[in-house]
């Protein structure tokens, strides 16, 4: 008996569609793949793997959380008497054996409304971008506050929460996690692989525009549920105030009285980079390069991270539809 069926969101992702379909054997269990707007011949492929494909109505706006949603309701359709479903991006394979850990963590545990484990990157080698993508996938294990794009859910979680928001353009993963939360549902992470990721990040400026997202995210989280008892994104959003925007204006600000002594203040970023490294050599076992990379990372990224705030105020303000930020090419 089949129990878990299978969401796979994809745009244009080519080779990783290929992997990620073998991975999850359509003809085996059921699988419905939602494409946004392909035109590598994405939907032809997972029709060829025997599929059934959701093609998105593009004169909406897009949103991954719209993609799932629209999945998962084919999906219901297609076998009602599934019990969990497994979310996964288009560009993520699902590693062997997962599908059942996660089956005997939902069942060993009816409080348990999603389940994921490690995430890992596929070519750590080609870029630092993406060696510092695997280490942001190696999360906490035990109960958590959130899990990502791939997860297990429990199908009757999912429809008690009315699956994700569709109008959220980032962070749409953490956003339903407090919903099911609030519903009394735990969220696990596992000591177990779950999925290959291809972040295919080797430039700096698809780097940037990801920190845009993730500031983006944090700030339309907060103004959701940024109020006690969630807090919901309320470190992150003041860490990106804090670095990205009150600390170098400030030492901006008093240059010319201090005759330019101010400006020795930006001492803290690489002092704090080396903090954040050192931290992360043992936390995530990483040798020097990599450990220095992560310090940079953190600090660095609390730039564009201001950016993406500043995005999301604009838009708030003036009312204006929010468009997804993509990375990829």
């Amino acid at each position: 008996m089949i129990r878990t069926g299978i969401v796979a969101i994809g745009r244009n992702e080519g080779e990783r569609l290929r992997k990620c379909l073998e991975s999850v054997d359509p003809k085996s269990r059921p699988v419905v793949y939602v494409d946004s707007g392909s035109t590598d011949g994405s939907v032809d492929l997972a029709r060829s793997f025997g599929a059934e494909v959701v093609e998105l109505d593009m004169s909406i706006p897009f949103t991954a959380a719209r993609a799932r949603n629209e999945g998962f309701a084919r999906l219901e359709r297609m076998s009602p008497d599934l019990e969990y479903i497994q979310f996964v991006d288009g560009d993520c394979e699902v590693v062997a054996g997962w599908l059942a850990r996660a089956e005997g963590e939902l069942d060993g545990d009816p409080s348990v409304g999603a389940v994921c484990g490690r995430r890992r990157e596929r070519f750590p080698e080609r870029s630092t971008f993406n060696r510092l993508c695997d280490v942001e996938w190696d999360t906490p294990i035990g109960d958590n506050r959130s899990c990502g794009g791939d997860a297990t859910m429990r199908r009757i979680a999912v429809d008690g929460v009315r699956g994700y928001n569709p109008t959220i353009i980032a962070g749409e993963d953490d956003e339903i996690c407090v919903r099911l939360r609030r519903a009394g549902w735990k969220i696990r992470r596992v000591n177990a692989e779950m999925t290959i990721h291809d972040a295919a990040i080797d430039r700096l400026s698809q780097w940037w525009r990801r920190a845009v997202r993730c500031g983006y995210a944090y700030s339309l989280g907060f103004s959701m549920y940024g109020s006690a008892p969630e807090n919901h994104f309320r470190r992150e959003r003041v860490r990106l105030l804090v670095w990205g925007f009150l600390i170098p204006m400030c030492l901006l600000l008093l240059a010319v009285p201090t005759y330019g002594i101010s400006l020795l203040g930006f001492a803290v970023y690489p002092l704090q980079m080396v903090r954040i490294a050192r931290y992360a050599r043992g936390r995530h076992r990483l040798n020097r390069r990599d450990s220095i990379a992560w310090g940079a990372n953190c600090m660095m990224s609390k730039f564009p991270e201001f950016v993406g705030f500043c995005r999301f105020e604009y838009n708030r303000t003036l009312r204006k539809k929010a468009t997804i930020i993509e990375y990829k090419n």
